[in-house]
């Protein structure tokens, strides 16, 4: 087992996307914590697998949508791994899709809870030891939905166009410190609370995407550790669409 090059902290790595990140980041050298709100089977799962592999990981849990939560996650993981260097914020909630005729102010902070507020406190819990150590990365997971514009879904897509708006603004405040702020933005990457979906919206959606094809959770881990890597050190205040070209104007 090698040396772990520092800490990276993945938020709602139980399963799905957030699962597949903390594997990747863990093949490449990072002591991982997976942190999960009600998931434990699923994030001591992802844990022993990635043990298995020769990694190193443990699993928090924590609501990183709650301050007190998110500053006990981050305290308990710099106890037992060390200072966060890398934070990917990819903890999500439910997606209703809403009639603007029935959109409430609530299904709104609904969705900000996820992607404004929950980066904001797990960034300020994070950055202290960021400073200290003179670098650091953060990744949020954004979404391609900004730019497809769905009906029913406008909480959802305001949400993600905010999300967008932090990182860009982190990315200038905290370019100083050698702290670098990016965005990868997925298409649908089927996972598992894709599995009522049906076929036929399956083809329509494949149908549309130049190359063809559904992405993979690997190919979105991929880009995670890209901007992760010492490869991406310049490289700040960034959206990377990974959607094979589903949204090329």
């Amino acid at each position: 087992m090698s040396t772990p090059r520092g800490v990276a902290l993945v938020t709602g790595a139980s399963r799905g996307l957030g699962a597949v990140i903390a594997a990747r980041l863990a093949a490449d050298d990072w002591a991982v914590a997976v942190n999960y709100r009600t998931d434990a089977e699923g994030a001591r799962r992802v844990v022993g697998e990635i043990r298995a592999d020769g990694g190193v990981a443990d699993a928090f849990a924590a609501d990183v949508t709650d301050e007190d939560g998110v500053c006990g996650l981050v305290a308990e993981v710099e106890a037992r791994l060390g200072p966060v260097d890398v934070l990917v914020a990819n903890a999500t909630g439910p997606q209703p899709e809403v009639p603007v005729e029935e959109l409430t102010w609530q299904a709104h902070l609904d969705q900000l809870e996820f992607f404004v507020k929950s980066p904001t406190l797990l960034l300020q819990a994070v950055l202290p030891g960021m400073k200290r150590k003179g670098r650091g990365r953060i990744v949020q997971i954004g979404s391609d939905i900004f730019e497809r514009g769905l009906p029913r879904m406008s909480a959802y897509i305001a949400a993600k166009g905010a999300q967008l708006g932090l990182t860009r603004s982190w990315a200038r405040e905290l370019g100083p410190h050698d702290i670098t702020v990016n965005l990868v933005a997925p298409g649908w990457i089927p996972v598992e609370r894709h599995a009522d979906v049906s076929e036929q919206d399956r083809r329509d959606y494949v149908a549309e995407v130049p190359l063809g094809r559904f992405g993979t959770p690997v190919e979105i881990a991929a880009a995670v550790c890209f901007l992760a890597s010492d490869a991406a050190s310049f490289l700040t205040g960034e959206r990377i669409t990974v959607n094979g070209g589903h949204t090329i104007d």
